[in-house]
């Protein structure tokens, strides 16, 4: 048995898969980076956007070179306060980045200005989000945003937003409204998207059940759902009697099933459902050690 339960673990600890997601983010990002925000001069955000805007600005090196030396700071906090394994992933990544959007000559051909703003966002969200899903990152602010999210828990789209809002208030000087403007909606759909991939396959589903015939359902959870089961002792306001709730974690998949044989085995019951992205343990997502 606990084979089996740590097969998940070493596969998605695997050199090889972690490799691969840093390898296809980063391909992805730069898909929205080379192939279509530089045809419109957007700030893509975060360092390499600062990259990007250094090089508009005709400071004389390319966006990728830019992006290399603005890591640096960033990678030595990756080093002391992450883990080693995640400090030469992320490098391995920021990399690859820096060498796809040097050498790779792509143009998705988008040439209406917001539908760029959202191609980009799209895939610059859609990249990070599977780097950061790896042991490693992208480099750049997503080594802060790990750090932040790791001590603090602090969300990492919402992070990315942030900055970015106060990085397009300081180049207003620099670039016209309509491009801060249009580079703002790709940050903005580039930081939902990360948030989306980073909690693509772990949504869950907490239910409560109240019902008089609480142990009856619980068992039904155990026997035909093969999921755990809670009771909560709970004393109703009107009636002033005690009673147990019952509280079960299941995926979106069991969720139908489950509304099935609850009000198969008690109609009058009330179940409650609310959704949640992070349950650790129990047969769930393993917690993420870098």
């Amino acid at each position: 048995m606990n084979a089996k339960r740590s097969a998940p673990l070493d596969f998605t600890y695997s050199p090889a898969w972690n490799v691969l997601l840093l390898t296809v983010g980063a391909f992805v990002f730069t898909l929205g980076t080379k192939g279509v925000a530089v045809h419109h001069g957007f700030v893509t955000g975060g360092v390499f956007g600062t990259a990007l805007l250094l090089s508009y600005l005709g400071t004389g090196l390319p966006a990728a070179a830019w992006y290399f030396l603005l890591n640096v700071p960033l990678f030595i906090l990756g080093w002391i306060f992450v883990s080693r394994r995640f400090f030469f992933y992320s490098l391995y990544a920021m990399l690859m980045t820096a060498a796809f959007h040097q050498f790779l000559p792509v143009n998705l051909g988008v040439h209406e200005q917001l539908y760029a703003a959202v191609a980009a966002g799209v895939l610059c969200g859609g990249g990070t989000g599977m780097m950061l899903r790896s042991l490693g990152s992208g480099g750049g602010l997503d080594v802060v945003a790990v750090i932040l999210n790791r001590r603090w828990g602090f969300g990492v789209g919402r992070f990315f937003f942030l900055y970015n809002a106060a990085l397009f208030l300081l180049t207003l000087v620099s670039l016209p409204v309509d491009m801060v403007i249009a580079s703002l909606i790709l940050v903005f759909i580039s930081s939902t998207v990360v948030d989306y991939v980073l909690s693509l396959f772990s949504q869950r589903k907490i239910a409560f059940i109240i019902s008089e015939r609480s142990e009856e359902i619980a068992k039904v959870i155990l026997d035909d759902l093969k999921r755990g089961a809670t009771f909560l002792k709970a004393r109703g306001a009107f009636s002033g009697m005690d009673r147990n709730i019952v509280m079960t974690v299941i995926n979106n998949i069991q969720l139908k099933r489950l509304e099935e044989l609850v009000f198969t085995t008690d109609p009058e019951a009330l179940f409650i459902v609310e959704n949640t992205f992070s349950v650790l343990g129990g047969g769930f997502a393993k917690r993420k050690m870098y």
